[in-house]
């Protein structure tokens, strides 16, 4: 590394949020040094998004071979390689590894620096033995899976989103603690595997974000697949079986469940334990997140932040935007500020549950109204036998769509066009007056348009607008 009197441009952290916000700062010509302690990608490169979809995939192939008689396909038996499925997993992070790579970055105007930062001062920090100086920092050090809090914790190896891509061999028991969307997703791809999977959740529901229909369709999903669901139930304690992986868990109902292997998936907290962020000034709440402003500035005018080490929705695409937008502001002086109406969020179950903007829980209080297509009318969904899913908008008095909930096949890809929607103050009409491609599943969102826009012109004013109109058109042609 170059030596400087001083960077114009820190980033602490090279995931998601680290990387956007980096590249940003060198495209405005800014010097920019990115610090990491680990490996350049981050979380959902390494133990998030990249691993979690490739096993997924490999279950949702081995599901549709085993399982496809209502389409007309029949298989003889099908064998499963679980060590060449983790392969594809592996594979897939080394191939889009190099993007992230050094060499790469500094092609962009970025200087890596390997090491863990602290801070020393409101304009210092070190690295190793190295003192750095900084004009500005953004902090984007992300976070890392929790680990429960009870007895005999340290008599087992507990597996977390970080070390389960580590497995060689397929569970034959796998217990999972935890009902949120990374417990649902790989508690349903092993069990797609065969593996024996008990998901234990504390909460009444799974998926508790989400539309509490929405999580009664991915329950019974799961169920289908083999996974036995207990919700309102906590584990108490933990004992080992002295093989490593194996052993037993209690629970708060006196049930004991054994065990080949177990996974904690039970949230996240935010990595600035070892920042020192007191010496610099920064303010972190009572969960150890960096408080920020809606700009991303933290208490610390010189230091801003983004990403999982923040106190704001947790998403990889929310870091990104996020890191951009404290370069932006850090760099150019500008004012930007988050969009938190509009964030997305996806469980990559089968089916899939994507959501955005308000929920319908929100509906009475916020005076919206619900537009929903069943996908069994969905001519797509019944092309594909895939009925069992649903769309809501949820729409404004002015017809603004200000929410949506989408279950069934690549929910995800269907959500792009309604987060655009209410992030632009987008109405109904200018859904439904949009050609789509048919058929879609995305043909779900027109038409829940379609259905709004019909009901509004028959109703008051413009109720009687049209009738006028109407009459108007058939006395002219007469």
């Amino acid at each position: 590394m170059g030596e400087r009197a001083e960077w114009e441009l820190v980033v602490i952290g090279g995931g998601s949020a680290g990387l956007v916000a980096s590249r940003t700062a060198a495209s405005f010509g800014a010097e920019t040094l990115l610090i990491e302690g680990d490996r350049l990608g981050g979380d959902c490169l390494w133990t998030g998004c990249v691993p979690s979809k490739s096993l997924i995939a490999a279950a949702s192939a081995l599901t549709i071979a085993c399982n496809s008689p209502h389409l007309g396909v029949e298989t003889d038996a099908v064998e499963l390689d679980f060590a060449a499925a983790m392969r594809h997993v592996h594979g897939a992070m080394q191939t889009i590894a190099p993007v992230d790579s050094p060499e790469v970055l500094a092609l962009a105007g970025v200087e890596v620096l390997s090491g863990h930062a602290r801070f020393t001062g409101a304009r210092s920090l070190a690295v190793g033995g190295r003192e750095i100086k900084f004009g500005q920092v953004i902090i984007a050090t992300g976070g890392s899976p929790a680990v429960p809090k009870i007895d005999g914790i340290g008599s087992v190896e507990v597996l977390t989103s970080a070390t389960v891509w580590d497995l060689t061999e397929l569970p034959e028991r796998l217990v999972v603690l935890g009902g949120g969307a990374i417990g649902c997703e790989i508690a349903q791809a092993m069990a797609r595997f065969g593996s024996a999977v008990t998901l234990v959740h504390r909460g009444d529901r799974l998926l508790a974000k989400e539309e509490p229909r929405a999580s009664a369709i991915v329950r019974a999903a799961l169920e289908a697949d083999g996974v036995t669901v207990l919700t309102g139930r906590e584990a108490t304690s933990l004992s080992g079986d002295g093989r490593g992986l194996g052993g037993a868990v209690s629970l708060d109902d006196g049930n004991v469940l054994q065990f080949d292997a177990i996974l904690a998936a039970i949230g996240r907290a935010p990595n600035t334990g070892s920042l020192d962020a007191d010496r610099a000034g920064v303010e972190l709440d009572g969960a150890g997140n960096v408080v920020v402003t809606a700009r991303l500035r933290t208490s610390n005018p010189r230091i801003w932040a983004a990403g999982d080490v923040t106190p704001l929705p947790k998403f990889t695409h929310t870091a990104g935007v996020n890191g951009s937008i404290a370069a932006s502001n850090a760099v150019l002086g500008l004012a930007r500020t988050i969009d938190s109406a509009a964030v997305p969020r996806v469980t990559f179950t089968h089916p899939e549950v994507g959501s955005v903007g308000a929920v319908q829980a929100d509906a009475a209080a916020q005076g919206l109204i619900a537009r929903t297509i069943e996908h069994e009318h969905l001519d797509r969904a019944i092309a594909e036998g895939a009925t069992g899913g649903y769309t809501q908008l949820l729409v404004d008095k002015r017809g603004r769509v200000r929410g949506a909930t989408i279950v069934g096949p690549r929910a995800g890809e269907s959500l792009g066009e309604v987060s655009l929607a209410i992030s632009r103050g987008l109405t109904t009409s200018d859904i439904a007056s949009t050609t789509h491609a048919y058929p879609t599943f995305s043909d779900a969102v027109w038409n829940a348009a379609v259905a709004d826009v019909r009901a509004r012109l028959n109703q008051g004013a413009t109720k009687v607008a049209t009738n006028a109109l109407r009459r108007l058109r058939r006395w002219r042609l007469r």
